[in-house]
């Protein structure tokens, strides 16, 4: 059973649409270990609407916080302080896509970060899109996974930017799993379109 990490170079930048896609792709279950912002329309809200295969478990969050902001903050106001050995992989037979919350190094605490729940037997996705500052981030983040020793991939997102996607896979070596591209809306058929797309580089991870 595959087990893949799916973080981004920063927040808003596909990381939700790609974890819906690879549950899509391998009718893996889904978890986000900690959610902040709005508990109404979760990211596994959307994640359950995404996709349309009936394997797919969406599990729940180990930390549910009202706040759409840092976790370490949102924990703050609401009362609690983030404990890492709290935060317990679900029990499942299946494979699992676990997305983190905004980027690599977000604070859950004074100490811990998102990084330091990543296993080390967790596959990584990396999802990078283009924008003014995105090669720093995304070499940045692939150095720091990379030094872990994480077997590291990336996922573009949004529509091609040849310089700086030839840069961040020159100087980094990763392999690229593929593109989602700029879509007026992603709902079930956008998303196992991907799937399908997808899928045989997936399941070679």
């Amino acid at each position: 059973m595959k087990q893949i990490f799916v973080t981004g170079i920063s927040t808003g930048v596909g990381k939700t649409i790609a974890s819906a896609i690879m549950a899509e792709a391998l009718e893996a279950d889904y978890w986000k270990p900690v959610q902040a912002g709005d508990l109404d329309h979760t990211d596994s809200d959307r994640v359950k609407n995404l996709i349309s295969n009936p394997k797919t478990v969406i599990h729940d969050s180990s930390y549910k916080l009202t706040s759409p902001m840092s976790p370490h903050a949102a924990a703050e106001i609401d009362g609690i302080v983030i404990d890492r050995d709290e935060i317990r992989e679900p029990n499942t037979d299946n494979s699992l896509i676990i997305e983190g919350c905004g980027g690599l190094l977000v604070p859950f605490n004074e100490s811990d970060t998102v990084l330091d729940i990543i296993m080390p037997t967790y596959q990584v996705i990396v999802v990078s899109r283009h924008y003014l500052g995105s090669i720093n981030h995304s070499l940045l983040t692939i150095y720091w996974l990379q030094q872990k020793g994480y077997d590291v991939s990336v996922l573009f997102s949004g529509n091609p930017n040849p310089h700086t996607e030839n840069i961040i896979l020159h100087k980094t070596g990763v392999s690229l799993i593929g593109r989602i591209e700029e879509e007026e809306q992603f709902d079930k058929a956008i998303v196992k379109k991907y799937a399908d797309r997808l899928a045989p580089v997936l399941k070679t991870l």
